[in-house]
């Protein structure tokens, strides 16, 4: 055993005391509650670290906790995010979300593996690296947001505000990253985009009995029927010309697909589902799952939703939708396109509120050096090579703080299959954080080199 695990394996209850602390510090975004205070919390233990830290202030948004320390030939930008996702539904936590509980070698906690997990695990195998070492090998910028789980809204304002701190890096690593059902990690070097909206039906100035509705346009029919031209029932997006602006992926990315042993069966084991959408399977499951867009409900609302009956005519309906988006598709491309399609349609009465600015479309070449390093890494730690994702199917900020400046990144991280992030329960294993600690030790040396 060196003197990187040894210091490790000493202080192993004070790094899940300061995760636990870091969990039981409520900060979620979409409600601004406890924001400045992890911000604070953040920066504290970044300057414990002894990195030249501070707060950066966005002009109507969370602070950025920005960080360096270390100097060398290469710089490795470290981004994560001090915010969550709200905790509800309440009711179906099994310990409160705040309460940082460990059961069965797990931390349950809202935003633990999304993502104070990670954030925290990258300073402790920083410090733990610098008690080992005595020095790193390289220079390391911590960029630390708080708007995340909202869209990064004002991320982009960052760095067109703060472009000289970041330019220089080489590489970054991001955020997420996991291990997949068969304990096989995961990385991923890329994002899909997005663009979330709301679209409200408005009917009478106030509720009516539902009797009413013989006579009284009802705004829930009104959307439910623009809905239904969104998507057919095999999942094909009608949006009209979406489609056709998607750009179908090149041969090289099909083969990418060749190399990730998606394990079907134990996924629909897991989920409690029996197939996949259109039942597909394979390469084809992949390339959905990865190279197209999407159109999702993500809520809907309107009348009575208690229990026992009311008979009302309700006079407001509304849908939340998210876009993941692919090549070619950009947010405002996506937003002009959905607006056009339901007027056509004569829902001019349907109003489209844009609700997040979106995301562009990320991608790193599978080559670049932080990728190498991050797949070296991960097979020195894990024993076995990673399943290297393109890209992820889900969406972050990667191309306003990395590809707009030329900054190949990848995303790795210490959640699990089971890590229901954004759902209740949300958990990492303890067993895997320390090995995420070991990972990053891995990640510093061999990017340096």
């Amino acid at each position: 055993m060196d003197s990187f695990q040894t210091y490790v394996n000493a202080n192993k209850d004070r790094f899940i005391a300061e995760l636990q602390d870091a969990c039981r510090q409520p900060s979620v975004a979409a409600q601004n509650w406890g924001m400045r205070e992890m911000a604070d919390k953040v920066l504290a233990r970044l300057q414990k670290l002894g990195a030249n830290a501070r707060l950066i202030p966005i002009a109507g948004g969370a602070p950025v906790v920005y960080g360096e320390i270390g100097s060398g030939k290469r710089t490795l930008m470290i981004y994560d995010h001090y915010d969550v996702q709200p905790p509800e539904p309440l009711e179906l936590w099994e310990s409160g979300p705040w309460d940082a509980a460990i059961r069965d070698g797990k931390l349950f906690a809202r935003g633990v593996a999304d993502n104070k997990g990670n954030l925290m695990c990258r300073i402790h195998a920083v410090e733990a690296y610098l008690a080992a070492f005595g020095a790193l090998p390289l220079k390391i910028k911590f960029v630390f947001e708080g708007e995340e789980e909202i869209g990064s809204t004002h991320l982009p304002q960052f760095v067109a505000e703060n472009r000289a701190l970041i330019a220089d890096a080489d590489g970054c690593l991001w955020e997420a990253g996991y291990k997949d059902v068969n304990e096989r990690p995961v990385i991923s070097c890329g994002v899909k985009g997005i663009i979330y909206v709301e679209l409200h039906a408005c009917g009478a100035t106030r509720d009516l009995h539902s009797a009413s509705a013989a006579i009284i346009v009802n705004p829930a029919w009104r959307l439910v029927w623009a809905l239904a031209t969104l998507k057919d029932a095999d999942d094909n997006i009608l949006i009209d010309d979406l489609m056709r602006h998607v750009r179908a992926p090149t041969e090289a990315e099909i083969d990418a697909l060749k190399t990730i042993p998606y394990d079907e069966e134990k996924t629909k084991a897991d989920l409690g589902i029996k197939s996949f959408i259109r039942n597909l399977t394979g390469i084809e499951l992949l390339k959905k799952y990865l190279y197209e867009p999407t159109c999702t409900i993500c809520g809907l609302y309107s009348g009575y939703i208690g229990e026992g009956s009311k008979t009302v005519l309700p006079n407001h309906a509304f849908a939340k939708i998210d876009f993941r988006l692919v090549p070619n598709l950009s947010p405002d491309l996506v937003l002009d396109l959905l607006k056009k399609h339901l007027a056509r349609r004569g829902f001019h009465d349907i109003e489209v509120v844009l609700t997040e600015n979106g995301e562009e479309v990320a991608r790193s070449p599978l080559d670049s050096a932080i990728v190498r390093a991050a797949i070296d890494a991960a097979t020195r730690v894990y024993t076995q090579p990673p399943i290297v994702y393109p890209t992820m199917a889900g969406s972050g900020p990667m191309y306003s703080l990395c590809q707009a400046l030329g900054i190949p990144a990848v995303g790795a991280g210490v959640g699990w299959h089971d890590s229901r992030s954004h759902a209740p329960n949300e958990s990492i294993r303890l067993a895997d954080y320390f090995e995420g600690i070991e990972f990053i030790r891995e990640l510093i040396e061999r990017f340096a080199r």
